[in-house]
């Protein structure tokens, strides 16, 4: 047996017998405690790489709404009065996976129907109300989706019950307060949201609406320090965004990590291509080595800033990933270039700490800060040099490793290539050449009304 699989079966251990205790606590029968563990084991075997979505975590949320069953049902509350939508609602926004929340649903579903009188009402209300929460808040960027969400929620609980009953429709405190219950439960989901965000170090799409406000403080700084680096970070996240939703990535997090991505520039803009105001650079004086330090400290400067700042660690997931372990290769060119015959210039210490991306959108943001920066460079941006030169950067990028951690396949890679290459066509075409002179000045000429003042000697026009 490996280690790998001592480890596993001995979290299943700890799982089972925690569901045991749970199942002897709560007085529910044992079968509840093996449905669930067959939902751990399908959830292991689908091994789903969706970031923070670990076993401690699920059983928070599982709790959350058993416990909360358990104790209404245990002070003769009705079952009406359970939240039902609040958990799956909560794991659609927190995971962003519609499997996740569905299995959710139907482990607290099949666990609420056990405590419950009325076993067939709970698990249909729970099931039905769980699933349509958790497909209409499924990647929600505003807190009015969530609100609009409980609403129909809150119509589709009272239908169900309407059906349950053999559609005798009558006056009944049951309906309002099922009613009540949809739209209570978004709005209690809007309360805790950010608690959860905090507990399980991850980010929703929402909160990352509120860090693309280009009036946060590090954005502030950037335009106003590093401006040709703030540029830079809107181009990455432009084409980041793009390519990622080519490829079924997380766009919305692209986007806000590649406005990050650079801000350990902040400390010594002026060291950075993109921010040198003058022919010549900071790195003239400088031995290679020390050029070398200077820009691969950006990303542990960055890291420091995003944590002084309070960013989320998915956004700091950008900066440290942003370079991977790849080679300073200018400064590594210099350094054989003044190599002397006691010396030794290792490749090594030439890259970058890492580590490499480990998402979609990491290593799209990788490859979009390369492939943009050496675009800006060129004299001439033909579309065929620009083309030829993303794929060369690209194919370098996966030819050194770079990509080795992530999941983009070689068909992800070949749809990014074309997104950059569009986009950078836009950006960086040609553009024509307008003669410049008098005559073209001349041409600009003033209203009649404006000429009024002048004498007729001067609205002469000389041939």
């Amino acid at each position: 047996m490996t280690k790998l699989t001592k480890k596993v079966d001995f979290k299943l251990i700890i799982f089972t017998l925690g569901l045991i205790l749970f199942s002897y606590i709560a007085q529910i029968n044992l079968a509840i405690a093996l449905f669930l563990i067959a939902l751990y084991a399908y959830l292991k075997l689908r091994k789903l790489n969706i970031k923070n979505c670990n076993l401690l975590n699920l059983t928070l949320l599982f709790l959350t709404i058993t416990s909360a069953g358990y104790f209404l049902i245990r002070q003769n509350f009705s079952i009406y009065y359970i939240p039902f939508s609040v958990v799956p609602m909560l794991t659609a926004l927190l995971f962003g996976n519609l499997e996740i929340s569905l299995l959710m649903t139907l482990a607290s579903s099949v666990t609420l129907a056990s405590f419950s009188g009325y076993p067939f009402q709970t698990i249909l209300l729970s099931l039905i109300s769980g699933i349509i929460s958790g497909i209409f808040v499924l990647g929600a960027r505003k807190r009015n989706t969530i609100i609009r969400a409980g609403l129909i929620i809150a119509v589709i609980q009272v239908l169900t019950l309407v059906t349950i009953e053999h559609l005798r429709l009558g006056l009944s405190d049951r309906y309002l307060t099922l009613f009540l219950n949809g739209i209570i439960s978004s709005i209690i989901v809007l309360g805790i949201l950010p608690v959860f965000e905090y507990l399980f170090n991850t980010t929703t799409n929402i909160s990352l609406l509120e860090l693309a406000d280009f009036h946060h403080p590090l954005l502030q700084r950037m335009v106003s320090e590093a401006p040709g680096t703030y540029h830079h970070s809107l181009i990455v996240g432009n084409l980041s965004e793009t390519a990622c939703r080519a490829v079924g990535a997380n766009a919305l997090l692209a986007r806000i990590g590649a406005y990050y991505h650079d801000i350990g520039k902040l400390q010594k803009p002026e060291y950075f291509s993109e921010n040198q105001t003058k022919d010549i650079s900071k790195h003239g004086n400088l031995a290679p080595t020390m050029s070398r330090l200077v820009i691969m400290n950006h990303v542990k400067e960055g890291v420091e800033l995003a944590k002084k700042y309070r960013l989320s660690p998915s956004l700091i997931d950008f900066i440290q990933q942003h370079h991977g372990n790849s080679l300073v290769y200018y400064f590594y060119r210099r350094a054989l270039e003044n190599i002397e015959d006691d010396q030794n210039v290792k490749e090594e210490g030439f890259r970058y700490p890492g580590p490499k991306p480990d998402s979609k959108e990491t290593a799209v943001v990788l490859l979009a800060d390369s492939v943009e920066a050496a675009t800006r460079a060129l004299k001439d941006p033909a579309p065929a040099k620009i083309e030829e030169l993303a794929r060369k950067i690209i194919n370098n990028k996966f030819i050194d490793g770079q990509l080795d951690e992530c999941e983009l396949t070689l068909k992800d890679l070949e749809k990014i290539s074309a997104v950059f290459i569009r986009l950078l066509c836009g950006m960086y075409h040609n553009r024509t050449s307008y003669p410049e002179g008098e005559r073209i000045e001349n041409n600009h000429k003033k209203s009649p009304k404006e000429n009024s003042h002048l004498s007729d000697k001067d609205k002469k026009v000389t041939p």
